[in-house]
């Protein structure tokens, strides 16, 4: 594991105490989960572009055109 030397501004450090003291957790484990949780966002940015950059059109649209001709069930129509 590494040691990270971070500077917060004193308003956000104020938000983290609390947000600690309520959730009963450490500032460390509170930091380093909200690391992971971008990360993983921006991971999955990267996948979904990249999956998106493979997608064929065509393919989409000949599937689409599959799906029946209906009116939404009630509820749904928004």
């Amino acid at each position: 594991m590494s040691a990270l030397s971070l500077r917060l501004p004193d308003s956000i450090h104020r938000h983290i105490k609390e947000l600690t003291n309520k959730e009963g957790v450490s500032i460390n484990q509170f930091i380093a989960s909200a690391v992971a949780e971008k990360v993983s966002a921006i991971a999955t940015e990267e996948y979904l572009q990249m999956r998106a950059q493979r997608a064929d059109s065509s393919a989409f649209q000949t599937i689409l055109a599959n799906v029946p001709k209906r009116q939404p069930w009630s509820g749904d129509e928004l």
